[in-house]
């Protein structure tokens, strides 16, 4: 479970964590060295403290929290573990300012989309962490779309704690059941190599060709078998990545974590594996919900400033309310497999106008919108400053886009058809932070 400095975290946290793409104010290609300033920046300014694979810099760390580089160079913000949505907003801002301080200087912006909406898999640099160099040269064994999950996309996550085990068997459920509404009403990724997709967010759209062993709907969570058990044993069965020892990526690729158990790892005979060794291995699982020491939500595209803060709304809105949280179990618990995978390929495709059988994703999200309301209401957190006296404001992006049915794929389509005369780059210029 988490644990954190916040006073409100007596019982149960919060955090984000959410992905940004870096390019060149003059279009130019970036490469490892503009990412690294970046990091470089916020260290002797802001005070981060670094960490380091092989002499490179490769992530900062402070208060919890976390800076790192996924593997094309996209920047990401592990939040510190929170109690309010108040304060990961707050985290979220400030984080976001330091960022866009330092990238002003050195001719560098960000932009918050699902998908690289130009570059090609060429003109991506690589970051230099042995744990990306082991997975690209696996990912195409095990699916199509691999190499572009990890250089071309980004996401924006919330991590939820559980206070048992049948409190995160519900919560997981809900997770995987409601991840396509969150895919639907934050669809951002219109766009791919300067062409549109046909698909409201073709993030979603790539992780339907990926390792098939270690992402999905997982459909054994509604079994009444499902716990912490039935968890690991799913987990084992994934193959492994690697191990990690001594500074440095040792290739576990296809390998088995039972063998490992056993001593009988090829990639390291004799040996057992430590804790550690473990929450890596968990690390290299890929569900639109994920088990660890917390839940993570996975369904949603990276997207524009003023929308972060409602992601985590959202979630804890639905999850961190028992009221809330039994009215959206109810909402779910007897739709088969079929209905989630359908309704999440549906939510990729056309968004809020997606429809699986009588269910329409556009009036699913509106009634669960509406419970989240009702959640954050409940639980009654005010602002410091008390000019909220809850968390139901950080709803207000979403409540909009369920009002209008239209989200921020809908609109960058009608500007690329309009105003932009099919002119993608001009995304840069109206839509980086």
């Amino acid at each position: 479970m988490f644990s954190g400095k916040s006073i409100f975290c007596i019982n149960v946290c919060l955090n984000l964590s959410l992905d940004s793409f870096v390019f060149s104010l003059d279009y130019c290609n970036f490469s490892f060295l503009s990412v690294k300033s970046i990091l470089i920046g916020l260290k002797d300014k802001y005070d981060w403290e670094p960490i380091f694979e092989a002499g490179n810099i490769i992530g900062l760390v402070k208060d919890g929290a976390n800076v790192s580089l996924e593997p094309g160079g996209q920047l990401e913000l592990s939040g510190a573990p929170l109690g309010s949505i108040h304060e990961t907003c707050h985290e979220v801002n400030t984080h976001l300012s330091q960022v866009k301080d330092i990238a002003d200087k050195i001719g560098i912006g960000f932009i918050g989309l699902g998908a690289a909406p130009t570059w090609k898999h060429h003109e991506m640099p690589q970051m230099p962490k042995g744990r990306y160099r082991l997975m690209t040269d696996y990912m195409d064994k095990v699916g199509t779309m691999g190499k572009v999950m990890m250089y071309r996309t980004c996401t924006v996550q919330v991590n939820l704690d559980f206070e048992s085990e049948i409190d995160m068997i519900t919560k997981m459920r809900v997770a995987i059941a409601l991840q396509p509404v969150s895919t639907a009403l934050f669809a951002n990724s219109p766009f791919f190599e300067g062409k549109l997709t046909n698909c409201k967010s073709w993030r979603s759209r790539v992780w339907r060709d990926l390792d098939a062993s270690r992402t999905g709907t997982i459909p054994f969570i509604f079994e009444p078998t499902f716990g912490f058990e039935r968890w690991v044993n799913y987990a084992l069965d994934v193959p492994m990545y690697f191990v990690y020892r001594d500074g440095k990526y040792i290739n576990a690729l296809g390998q088995s974590f039972r063998d490992f158990l056993k001593g009988k790892l090829p990639a390291l005979p004799n040996e057992l594996p430590t804790l550690n060794d473990w929450a890596d291995h968990l690390t290299t699982i890929f569900p639109e919900a994920r088990l660890k020491t917390f839940i993570e939500m996975r369904g949603a595209d990276g997207g524009p400033w003023r929308s972060l803060c409602a992601l985590p709304a959202f979630w804890v809105g639905l999850c961190y309310n028992q009221s809330s949280l039994d009215a959206a179990y109810d909402l779910v618990k007897t739709w088969t497999p079929e209905t989630r995978e359908k309704l999440r390929v549906e939510a990729a495709d056309k968004g809020l106008n997606g429809k699986v059988g009588n269910i329409r994703i556009s009036e699913l999200a509106k009634e669960v919108v509406e419970i989240a309301n009702e959640g954050l209401k409940a639980r009654s957190i005010p602002s410091y400053n008390s000019k909220y006296i809850d968390e139901t404001h950080f709803l207000d992006e979403i409540k909009e886009v369920v009002d209008s049915k239209r989200t921020a794929a809908d609109k960058l389509i009608e500007l690329y058809n309009n105003d932009w005369c099919g002119d993608i780059s001009k995304v840069f210029d109206q839509h980086s932070y």
